[in-house]
C-alpha cells in the first residue's frame, strides 16, 4: 500500500520532517491506522534494528529513525483503539543506582517503543527500591529493564535484580539487563532472565519475551 510504504521509508531513513504529513495522508486515504502502525513505522524499526545488528547502521542513524517513528505515532494516536500503540505491554527502564549514563537507556526505551511497549522510564541513578514500587504501581509490567555503563555499578544492578526477585509477583514479569560490562554469564549468575547487548537486541528480545 502507497501509503504505508512512504511511511515505511521515511521512518527508515529518519525524516522527522516529512513523516507526519505522511502519517496523515495514510489515514486521509483510508489506511487503517494500526496497519499503518505496524506496517508502516513498527517494521521500519524492525529493519533498522537489523541493519544495525549486522553493522550496516550505527546509533545516529537509529535515533534519527526513533525520532521520526514517534512523530509519527504522535500524529496516529487520535486515531489509535486505546492502548494499540503499547499493545505489547509495559516495560520499565531505568539505569541503576550510582551511574549518570542514559544514552544507551534512552535508546532501548525508544526501540522498545517504536516495538510497541508502553514504557516506563526512570531515568538514571535510580534506587534499587524504585523498580519495586514502579512495578506495585503497574502490575500488568511485562519487562523490567536495567542497565549499568561502568563496572562500578555492576553490584548496584546485582542488588537491584536480586530485589526484583524476591517479588510475589515475579512469575508475572522477565528481567533484562544490559550495559558495557555486563555478559550473558553475568546475567545468569545474578538470576535475570535476558540479557541484550545492544538496543536493537533489546527489543527482539523483549518481543520475543511477551
Amino acid at each position: 500500500m502507497a501509503g504505508t510504504q512512504e511511511v515505511f521509508e521515511l521512518v527508515e531513513k529518519g525524516r522527522s520532517r516529512q513523516i507526519a504529513a505522511a502519517v496523515q495522508a495514510a489515514v486521509d486515504a483510508g489506511v487503517e491506522p494500526s496497519v499503518i502502525l505496524n506496517d508502516g513505522m513498527i517494521a521500519a524499526m524492525d529493519s533498522v534494528g537489523k541493519k544495525f545488528s549486522a553493522g550496516e547502521v550505527f546509533v545516529p542513524e537509529m535515533l534519527v529513525a526513533a525520532k521520526a517513528m514517534k512523530k509519527g505515532v504522535d500524529v496516529l494516536k487520535p486515531y489509535l483503539a486505546e492502548g494499540e500503540a503499547g499493545a505489547n505491554g509495559k516495560v520499565i527502564i531505568g539505569t541503576v543506582q550510582g551511574d549518570l549514563h542514559d544514552i544507551g537507556k534512552n535508546l532501548v526505551a525508544m526501540m522498545l517503543e517504536s516495538s510497541g511497549f508502553e514504557v516506563i522510564d526512570l531515568g538514571v541513578d535510580v534506587d534499587k527500591t524504585l523498580p519495586q514500587t514502579t512495578l506495585q504501581e503497574n502490575p500488568d509490567t511485562k519487562i523490567v529493564c536495567c542497565s549499568a555503563l561502568l563496572t562500578t555499578t555492576m553490584p548496584a544492578l546485582k542488588e537491584t535484580v536480586a530485589m526484583l526477585n524476591d517479588q510475589p509477583n515475579r512469575k508475572d514479569f522477565s528481567v533484562m539487563i544490559g550495559g558495557a560490562p555486563i555478559t550473558d554469564d553475568f546475567a545468569k549468575d545474578v538470576g535475570a532472565d535476558y540479557y541484550s547487548p545492544d538496543a536493537a537486541g533489546a527489543a527482539q528480545t523483549a518481543k520475543a519475551a511477551v
